[in-house]
């Protein structure tokens, strides 16, 4: 079988790639085990030099990797380029954070000596998406390689240049040769994977459906997961906003990376006596975008990552407009000579508990506003929902914001009068259907070492 990388700008063929046979699979796994075995007795300062090498070589090079993304999944090149600057700063971030990270804790006890030791596991699968096709996999990688573990990664066959880049700049880097590979496989051979001796643990970025399966395959083994998943982040608009600053941040909240994230903002839910205000800035925040070619200099939104993708999105708008919502922006494909998965931005209103946009994720340029009476009623719609990943409240009463984000909003990140985002330095991750674990900050370097308490008499 093979796997096809297609421009979504005008469905051209990248490459085709061959998939990788179970044998080469395997092989793999046992290379990069095998590397692990020398890896692992690299001194932290040494892995920490390895790291800096790496965010350099990657600020070097983040042209041609930006027009990578921009061929296979449609990211407009100057999004790419900050993508690729991001994954530079959390490999620096690791470089200058990781020994402390990772120094013995002493703990007093009865015994004449007793600490904490944090020690790697070994081999780590990474299975990631395609809509951050660098970011993902370094926010994994990154801290990986600091405590010592080495990785596989199974990516989106649509993205599988970009996952051998990835390979390639590692190499490159001067880490051992094989301590990271990319494995060429389709999801139907992923448990092949995951059921090798060698592979200690996975972490997954993807949707709820994904994430069930692999947790489930991984737990039946004992294998430690973190999942990313699904999230329909609510954003919350009080009447005391200022509403043209809420109108431009939501806007580009919900458009990042033409709204295929797991942290776009999804839901807009608006104190009814500032609706229509909010609802009319906000339209012309989202009709200014523009949509074009990723390489074109001025563009702000690509095209979708794949057709199917984009006829999915367009069918989901349909079904919410015929369950009551109202189309006041968009909701059509455009029919632009030579263009291939586009979708414009649109705005649903009138949207409900019952209808689609208000209780499913949608995966595209496409925001439902929802109308609340009070303050307690916006609350509840927020976590009216399975998800928990993100959420974002916008008020000028910085101690209202804090409280609602603190101890009332269910989400694994809270943001006040900003977008939600992820920052290396910020553990991230989800509650309920959007997963559990963390990743990057103190957190994330935690989840795949062995905490070892070692207690001397």
């Amino acid at each position: 079988m093979s796997l096809t990388s297609i421009n979504p700008l005008n469905g051209e063929i990248i490459r085709t790639y061959q998939e990788d046979s179970q044998e080469i699979l395997i092989s793999k796994i046992e290379l990069v085990h095998r590397t692990w075995a020398r890896y692992r007795d690299t001194s932290l300062a040494e892995r920490a030099n390895l790291l800096l090498n790496l965010s350099r070589l990657l600020d070097e090079r983040k042209v041609e990797l930006a027009a990578l993304m921009a061929s296979e999944m449609g990211k407009p090149l100057k999004d790419g380029l900050a993508e690729i600057s991001k994954c530079a700063a959390v490999c620096a971030y690791y470089a200058a954070n990781g020994e402390r990270f990772l120094a013995d804790q002493l703990i007093e006890t009865a015994a004449s000596k007793s600490y904490v030791t944090f020690q790697p596991i070994g081999v780590v699968l990474a299975i990631m998406p395609w809509n951050f096709p660098f970011w993902q996999v370094f926010r994994f990688i990154a801290p990986a390689l600091m405590v010592g573990n080495c990785g596989v990664l199974k990516h989106s066959s649509n993205v599988t240049g970009c996952a051998l880049a990835i390979e390639q700049v590692i190499s490159d880097a001067g880490f051992p040769e094989s301590v990271f590979k990319t494995l060429i496989c389709t999801s139907e051979n992923i448990n092949t994977v995951i059921e090798h001796q060698h592979v200690k643990a996975v972490t997954l970025t993807g949707s709820t459906g994904a994430g069930k399966k692999v947790g489930e395959k991984a737990g039946s083994l004992i294998k430690k997961t973190v999942l990313e998943l699904g999230g329909s982040d609510p954003y919350i608009i009080l009447a005391d906003a200022d509403l043209e600053k809420a109108a431009k941040v939501c806007a580009d909240a919900r458009l990042i990376n033409n709204g295929q994230s797991c942290i776009a903002a999804k839901r807009f839910i608006v104190l009814k006596e500032v609706e229509a205000l909010f609802t009319t800035l906000f339209k012309t925040a989202m009709a200014e975008k523009v949509t074009g070619d990723p390489f074109g200099d001025d563009v702000q939104l690509g095209p979708m990552a794949r057709v199917d993708l984009r006829d999915e999105l367009h069918q989901q708008v349909l079904k919410s407009v015929a369950q009551g919502a109202v189309c006041i922006l968009g909701g059509r494909i455009p029919e632009w000579e030579g263009t291939h998965a586009f979708y414009e931005p649109t705005i649903l209103t009138n949207v409900k508990k019952g209808n689609l946009a208000y209780d499913d994720e949608i995966f595209g340029p496409v925001a439902a506003i929802i109308s609340a009476d009070s303050v307690d009623e916006a609350i509840n719609i927020a976590n009216d929902t399975p998800f928990g990943l993100g959420a974002a409240i916008f008020t000028q009463d910085a101690r209202i914001a804090e409280d609602i984000a603190r101890n009332r909003l269910v989400a694994g990140s809270c943001f006040v009068n900003e977008g939600v985002k992820s920052d290396p330095a910020l553990p991230f991750g989800g509650v309920n259907q959007s997963g559990y674990g963390r990743e990057l900050s103190l957190f994330g370097t935690y989840e795949f070492v062995n905490i070892k308490t070692v207690y001397v008499k």
